[in-house]
């Protein structure tokens, strides 16, 4: 007889040699055997879901713990970026030189450090001088007559903000009527 040269062929006949034992020494079994046999693997079952299950648990509960700390330490970034500002800020206070020039310019780099502050965490100002009322960036707290077309914002009363695309403070505005 010709020995079989092909690896792969000799392996599907060994697994089928194994199916088939596996089925013979199912069919000798008796009944007591087999309902062992099935509640043994009922049992492996169980287990293998009892730990699917505990897994599932321990990713829901982890990732519950990642939302709150990204809740709590989201404004860390835009907060470190202030504290340069309420130090500029209280050098003013203490200074005694009473130079108003000097004060004055200490102001204005302050103003330029908030405003850097308010780049990196994404705020940017609303200032709708010129433009139509917008009720979603804008508060109309008066209107007054003009020559300008009616609704038309004529100034700001209040600067508001976005962050990102989202309104933190809407502008209060004075809004351009017809005259009568």
């Amino acid at each position: 007889m010709q020995e079989n040269q092909n690896p792969q062929a000799e392996e599907v006949l060994t697994q089928t040699d194994a199916a088939l034992a596996e089925a013979a020494a199912a069919v000798e079994q008796t009944p007591e055997q087999r309902i062992a046999a099935l509640e043994a693997e009922v049992a492996e079952w169980k287990d293998q879901c009892l730990r699917a299950k505990a897994e599932t648990e321990n990713m829901r509960r982890r990732a519950a713990e990642d939302v709150v700390n990204a809740q709590k330490f989201a404004i860390q970034k835009f907060a470190s970026e202030l504290l340069a500002v309420k130090d500029s800020l209280e050098m003013a206070v203490l200074d005694q030189s009473g130079q108003f020039e000097n004060l004055k310019f200490g102001v204005d780099l302050t103003l330029k450090q908030l405003v850097a502050a308010f780049e990196k965490g994404q705020i940017s100002e609303i200032n709708p001088v010129g433009e139509k009322l917008d009720p979603h960036k804008h508060q109309a707290i008066s209107q007054e007559e003009s020559d300008a077309e009616a609704g038309t914002v004529l100034r700001v009363m209040q600067k508001g903000y976005l962050i990102t695309d989202r309104i933190l403070r809407p502008a209060m505005v004075v809004v351009a009527k017809s005259k009568a």
